[in-house]
């Protein structure tokens, strides 16, 4: 990648991902971004091969979940100084060869959110999980009171602004939902989306992500939002414009919040 007068590193939550953490971790390094891992309490030999790579490896003792694995690394990252993150899964569905088309997007909205939206090859999507995206997306981004596509993907952008929000109270999966409605309402922070593929197919393993429970703990916490904020009415209405994606036949700019 381009060296860019940003400084940028790219931050791995894991947990049990020996089968796929290798090849991730080596085609981040690929880019020349220095990459942090954060291992939350993995008891296979995913520490094992990620400390044989030269990156940034912090390790939890026992399992935290993965908004405490973001919390970690976020902190990391500050005391580094770096002045943007680009997070990924470490099992091998979000790909080290998108990255250069977020940080690109990053340079065209500075201050962004940029979000690898998975809205190529959608059919790859189980039809269960398609709707239950759907759902997140209509309400995160009421909460929002702007357009987001895809709130549930895990392939982000985070500038300095929004990693300043480290200790929001939010736990597990709510911590990247926190995050969003946070910055857009108390920092007017603008989201933009990259299409990426989604990838569904192939050799995964189980996902950490509990449709129940986890679906269940953003709903509760989106809703208080909604509630926090108030005026629902107005933050639907800012929320119902089409998001701005970039590389997309077609974008616009998104409306601020306030």
């Amino acid at each position: 990648m381009t060296a860019s007068a940003e400084r940028c590193c790219i931050l791995i939550p894991c947990l049990n991902e020996e089968g796929a953490i290798g090849r991730v971790v080596g085609e981040a390094l690929a880019l020349g971004l220095p990459v942090i891992v954060v291992d939350d309490g993995s008891d296979d030999r995913t520490p094992e091969i990620v400390g044989a790579l030269p990156v940034t490896l912090l390790r939890h003792a026992t399992r935290r979940g993965k908004g405490e694995a973001l919390r970690t690394g976020f902190r990391e990252v500050l005391r580094q100084g770096f002045d943007a993150v680009v997070t990924m899964d470490g099992d091998g569905q979000h790909l080290a060869s998108d990255i250069p088309a977020i940080v690109a997007a990053s340079r065209q909205f500075p201050g962004s959110i940029v979000i690898g939206a998975r809205i190529l090859d959608r059919q790859q999507q189980p039809p269960g999980r398609r709707r239950a995206n759907a759902v997140a997306d209509w309400g995160i981004s009421c909460a929002c009171a702007q357009p987001i596509a895809d709130t549930q993907s895990g392939q982000r952008l985070y500038p300095r602004a929004v990693l300043d929000l480290v200790d929001i109270p939010a736990e597990h999966f709510v911590f990247e939902a926190a995050l969003l409605i946070t910055a857009c309402r108390e920092r007017g922070t603008r989201v933009v989306s990259v299409p990426i593929a989604s990838r569904y197919e192939g050799d995964f393993r189980v996902s950490h992500f509990n449709p129940v429970r986890d679906v269940t703990r953003i709903t509760v916490y989106t809703v208080g939002r909604v509630f926090h904020y108030g005026n629902f009415l107005a933050s639907y209405r800012r929320s119902r414009s089409a998001p701005t994606i970039v590389g997309a036949t077609e974008s616009r700019e998104p409306r601020t919040a306030h």
